[in-house]
């Protein structure tokens, strides 16, 4: 799983550690073999359940409807691929993709096992060089997944591509909390409760420590929204939820 078309000797951040740009996507596949089976269990008790709410926000602003096309990028364990499915019904089609094999096989068999199934597909895939044609889907998703990309830039413009004229990329990450004081809190939380609870319940601190770094080097809001603008988006706007500690940024395909 080295990385497409990096230069050899370039650098980038793994959390807050610099690595060499092709050895990135395996140091982050590691970090998700490592946690996939509790996955759900950690978001649950990493967000107090709030993560549920997060989602469900980004659905109820996806415009997706029956027959459409989605793809749900870095879809992990399924939890918008379920909606999305539910959504699109029996003339529509969900694609979960996940570059990492075991959030992929972890999602499948969650979704298999609750009845779903029948307009949903599950593909291995890159983020950066998305294996799917060009004006096809109506609307493409990532949660919590663009801050692992090597090469946002890169992301942003494969998902435009993929995305139908008049399409919807909806983008749920972390972001940067707007009040002084909560940014503090979530600070303190972020670099002690949340290793010591990945310890705990996924006998892995190290790969809860890097989950925490890596929401500190992802672009602000401000930056993503530009990102996405100079990536050739329209109407691109974010809305916080929690105070900033998520945002979820969406944009249009003219």
């Amino acid at each position: 799983m080295s990385e497409p078309n990096s230069t050899p000797g370039e650098t980038t951040h793994f959390g807050y550690e610099n690595v060499k740009t092709e050895d990135k996507a395996n140091k982050v596949a590691d970090v998700f073999h490592s946690v996939a089976h509790k996955y759900d269990v950690m978001n649950d008790l990493m967000s107090f359940g709030v993560h549920r709410i997060w989602k469900r926000l980004t659905i109820e602003s996806s415009g997706v409807r029956s027959g459409h096309r989605v793809l749900d990028i870095a879809g992990g364990t399924g939890d918008l691929t379920m909606q999305f499915s539910k959504r699109v019904g029996d003339t529509g089609e969900v694609i979960l993709a996940d570059i990492n094999a075991s959030m992929l096989n972890v999602g499948r068999d969650r979704l298999l096992d609750r009845g779903y199934g029948g307009n949903i597909k599950f593909v291995q895939a890159n983020a950066e060089c998305l294996p799917f044609p060009t004006n096809h889907f109506n609307c493409v998703s990532i949660a919590f997944g663009l801050r692992n990309v090597t090469d946002k830039d890169k992301a942003i413009r494969s998902m435009l591509r993929v995305l139908k004229p008049g399409g919807r990329l909806l983008i749920l990450e972390f972001s940067k909390p707007s009040n002084a004081l909560l940014s503090d809190f979530y600070d303190k939380y972020s670099f002690t409760a949340l290793p010591a609870m990945g310890k705990l319940i996924t006998k892995d601190s190290e790969s809860y420590k890097y989950l925490a770094e890596s929401i500190r080097m992802h672009p602000d809001q401000e930056t993503l929204k530009g990102m996405m603008e100079a990536a050739g988006f329209a109407k691109c706007r974010f809305q916080n939820m929690t105070g900033g500690i998520v945002a979820l940024h969406t944009g249009i395909k003219a």
